[in-house]
């Protein structure tokens, strides 16, 4: 393949365009577009109706983990061609794109298994928070259950 292989990854307090991240990966070597879109949703908590979230990251630190995400991805799926990541900062209301992603490859089974594997390792791994915002004012910070030094990771 003589096409040079490209990993973005954007942290951005504007909207996330889909075609926008789409068109980060699009190649005429490849068959296959793979496509996860993370929106905010409406959710109860202890009788707060969520109105939003809140993200927050280390920047540096989120690029060094995106680009060993894009290394295990490329080991595990050689075919993978173009990675896009585009993640919001700040506020996200409920029905906003918190995370767009997306992978091409030349066949669709491994963009479609690349893709379910760099959420999970980006929730899992990547240091952006989220604060979720309530109808009350109130607001709370949130563990992602597949983070390693997650609460939630211990009781597994």
């Amino acid at each position: 393949m003589s096409e040079e292989r490209r990993d973005i990854f954007k942290l951005s307090c504007d909207w996330l365009s889909v075609q926008e991240v789409v068109d980060a990966v699009s190649s005429a070597s490849c068959g296959a577009i793979s496509v996860f879109i993370g929106t905010t949703r409406e959710d109860e908590v202890e009788g707060r109706k969520v109105i939003g979230l809140e993200y927050e990251a280390y920047e540096p630190m989120a690029q060094l983990q995106f680009t060993r995400l894009c290394a295990d991805i490329r080991e595990r799926w050689p075919s993978v061609t173009h990675i896009c990541v585009h993640h919001r900062l700040g506020w996200v209301k409920v029905g906003g794109a918190s995370v767009a992603m997306a992978i091409s490859s030349p066949h669709r089974h491994d963009s479609q298994q690349a893709i379910q594997h760099c959420i999970t390792q980006l929730k899992a791994n990547v240091p952006i928070w989220k604060k979720e915002v309530y109808d009350t004012q109130e607001a709370s910070w949130k563990e992602n259950s597949e983070c390693s030094w997650s609460s939630h990771a211990k009781l597994k």
